[in-house]
């Protein structure tokens, strides 16, 4: 029953997932990065737009999601806003699907049609993981190429879509994209425990996420500077993420499941500013910084 006080700021919050809207925009920055390569030049102020219509397609996301599990949930997180009564579930689905419209809206507004059309496809993917094919193999790789195609979102930044694109322009996002797809695959089993297969997927899913990081050093031949900030940037996403699968494959209950699940979606922003930082230092860093404040939120509201 919702409380008759009506939803409040921390509700919204949860509903959210606060800690999560900072690891949207460093896809953006890491898009951005890349278009680099082709010779373009995006501009700050665009950029920055692209981000803050990424974060509003993923707090639509996560409203949808809980919007569409809010049965599930009353049985097994009877916790959160919707099956507690802090907000409704009829206010969850119109606040998601405002957010995702006002993202699209952002977006054509200060990068044009091509961004509209990126984050316009973003939303789908979400409504389609989130309404459909949540817990199946095709919704692993439906939420992985809604990460995937925010990182698109960020190469609109230079104007346009660049039809002539190097192969790192694909890469990137398609590395992306796995990773996520492999995440979700274990966050898909946080209830249940017990499955060490689905820890499995996900630790695979980091170790090919480096490797290709090796590619793609090799492949841009970044300066001296921009290699060390590169592999630093590596070794932290690999020191972040390690820690919590080691723990979960060893005890894949739902107590350590949910934290190594929340670990990996939050070194995807140490992941985005590897790649960013091989393409730009200044790049780089201005993924990198999101990290921050996504852990110190992540101390007050679930990543999960």
């Amino acid at each position: 029953m919702e409380n008759d006080r009506g939803p409040t700021l921390g509700a919204f919050a949860e509903l959210v997932r606060a800690p999560n809207l900072f690891t949207a925009p460093p896809d953006v920055i890491l898009g951005a990065a890349l278009v680099t390569i082709t010779g373009a030049d995006p501009v700050p102020s665009t950029v920055a737009g692209l981000a803050t219509a990424s974060v509003c397609l993923y707090a639509g996301g996560t409203t949808l999601n809980d919007a569409f599990d809010a049965p599930i949930d009353a049985r097994e997180r009877p916790e959160r806003p919707i099956p507690s009564g802090r907000v409704s579930r009829r206010g969850a689905f119109g606040f998601g699907f405002a957010l995702l419209f006002a993202a699209v809206g952002i977006a054509f507004a200060v990068a044009g049609g091509p961004a509209a059309v990126a984050a316009g496809l973003v939303a789908v993917a979400i409504v389609v993981y989130d309404g459909l094919l949540k817990g199946t193999a095709a919704g692993f790789l439906a939420m992985g190429t809604t990460r995937g195609l925010n990182v698109v979102l960020g190469t609109t930044a230079a104007g346009g879509v660049i039809l002539e694109s190097p192969i790192q322009l694909l890469a990137v996002p398609a590395v992306i994209t796995g990773y996520i797809a492999a995440v979700t695959a274990m966050a898909a089993r946080e209830t249940e425990g017990s499955n060490r297969g689905a820890v499995a997927v996900a630790t695979a899913g980091a170790i090919a996420a480096v490797l290709a990081v090796g590619w793609f050093l090799a492949s841009v031949d970044p300066a001296t500077l921009e290699t060390i900030v590169a592999i630093m940037f590596a070794a932290a996403f690999c020191w972040w993420v390690e820690r919590p699968l080691r723990a979960t494959y060893a005890d894949p209950v739902p107590g350590t499941i949910g934290p190594a699940v929340g670990a990996c979606v939050l070194g995807l922003v140490l992941l985005d500013a590897t790649f960013a930082a091989a393409v730009g230092v200044r790049w780089g860093l201005a993924a990198g910084v999101f990290f921050v404040p996504a852990v110190g939120l992540a101390r007050i509201f679930d990543v999960t």
